[in-house]
């Protein structure tokens, strides 16, 4: 039998003739996810996207992954979900429900930035909760950007708000965010174990992580008032009402909303959030009067194309054995000492998912700590925990730490709002550095005041 961690060496090694050790086979496998990031960091140059292809095309060009292997890597559940969401989110669009949402919150903040802050990022949080943070942002974001251009205001912070509580949120849920699914099914734990051993942290880390951005934002001068309520009194004088297609509005709600309850209940009955988007989405277009062409023109295809290069080449890390290397190491040092446990997946899981796509590693660690289940049983569930909210709160260290990051990139530079890596990680790395140690830090400390750690 073919080892799993070697590929079989293609015709430009074997006419070169080269052969490659396990261990060259490696250090090759992080060179290129190490040249692969420093290409996307220089996106002033190179699109992201076409990095990221870049890097999947040479994967297979060497012969980490066979083209089969790399299209086995790819996480379709996830490339489901997105591109079932972006259909959906244009078919609202198209109906008029943002311009709707839209106005309705300009009321309701009256204007003022700081309400326009709290008011969407909790908003954010509380949706991305009980949804997906992907779909809480597809669906956020259009209306963010509506709503703060409106008002003269610059969107950019508004937007990096809007993903930090996504990926803050989602983490107090059992269907809020990937990696949370991942556990739940590895670990078997349920929608109520989240609640009680997690959300508490989470809701922790939403509540701190919007007040420094609120600071953050003041300290930078984002929350000037000046001329927002003027220019609020001069839209609501407008008595033009919002073109919308009530019809096509339905429509799209019922969907949308048949979509929720899917993915609240189908994880259960075996149906992935991807396979209810995309069946939903379908079903969306066959009822709605409008050209399945013209939709899928409007769909983020750069997005999809990025995850999908990203996903071969973090693929050929897992294959080659770099993560599980990485995660056998972590359990070796953690020896049954539990708390030492906590510290080490919750820290080591932020740092790697904020550099790497939280999904294949979240899949590789857990896949680890069942193994440790074996001989510790129950006693080691604070392990469980501690990778969830690393995991999840390590995505807002930089803009391709989680998928949500990446889509409302995406919705910005449609919008003509381009957002640089660098600009994110100016609002968004002091942000998820002070929360991910604040949550885990909590976790650690209730651990080793009451010894359940439940």
């Amino acid at each position: 039998m073919t080892d799993p961690h070697t590929a079989d060496h293609p015709a430009l090694l074997e006419t070169l003739g080269l052969s490659l050790s396990d261990g060259t086979m490696t250090i090759l496998a992080i060179a290129l996810f190490v040249g692969t990031y420093a290409l996307i960091l220089m996106e002033k140059y190179v699109h992201r996207t076409v990095a990221a292809l870049l890097g999947a095309c040479a994967v297979m060009v060497v012969g980490l992954l066979s083209p089969e292997q790399a299209w086995g890597s790819i996480d379709f559940n996830t490339i489901f979900l997105l591109f079932g969401m972006m259909n959906i989110v244009n078919v609202l669009s198209r109906s008029g429900f943002f311009d709707l949402v839209a106005r309705h919150a300009m009321v309701f903040t009256r204007g003022e930035p700081v309400r326009v802050l709290w008011t969407f990022s909790v908003l954010t949080a509380v949706f991305s909760a009980f949804l997906d943070n992907v779909t809480t942002v597809l669906f956020m974001a259009p209306v963010v950007v509506t709503v703060v251009t409106r008002l003269g205001l610059k969107p950019i912070p508004y937007l990096i708000a809007v993903i930090l509580a996504s990926n803050t949120g989602g983490t107090a849920t059992l269907v809020g965010d990937p990696p949370n699914i991942i556990i739940g099914s590895v670990a078997g734990k349920g929608f109520g174990d989240f609640l009680t051993n997690v959300a508490p942290y989470a809701v922790v880390a939403t509540v701190v992580g919007i007040a420094l951005m609120h600071l953050l934002m003041r300290w930078r001068g984002h929350l000037n008032a000046e001329g927002s309520a003027h220019r609020l009194q001069q839209i609501l004088s407008d008595n033009t009402p919002v073109k919308t297609n009530p019809k096509l509005m339905k429509q799209a709600l019922g969907v949308f909303g048949l979509t929720l309850v899917l993915f609240m209940v189908g994880h259960p009955i075996g149906l992935e959030a991807g396979l209810v988007a995309l069946t939903t989405s379908t079903f969306l277009l066959l009822i709605a009067d409008l050209s399945p062409v013209e939709l899928f023109e409007q769909v983020e295809w750069a997005t999809l194309l990025f995850f999908m290069g990203l996903f071969i080449v973090v693929g050929a890390l897992e294959h080659v054995g770099v993560f599980e290397q990485v995660a056998t190491a972590l359990t070796n040092t953690i020896d049954g000492n539990i708390g030492l446990g906590i510290l080490l997946v919750g820290f080591s899981s932020a740092i790697i998912s904020g550099f790497v796509d939280n999904i294949p590693f979240t899949i590789s660690m857990a896949s680890v700590l069942r193994e440790l289940e074996g001989t510790l049983g129950p006693a080691m569930d604070p392990l469980w925990w501690a990778l969830s909210l690393g995991a999840c709160l390590g995505g807002n260290l930089t803009l391709i730490g989680a998928s949500a990051n990446i889509v409302v990139s995406d919705i910005a530079a449609r919008e003509g709002h381009p957002l640089s890596f660098g600009r994110f990680m100016k609002y968004a790395t002091p942000i998820a550095l002070v929360t991910t140690t604040l949550a885990l830090g909590l976790y650690y400390l209730v651990f080793m005041l009451t010894g359940a750690g439940q």
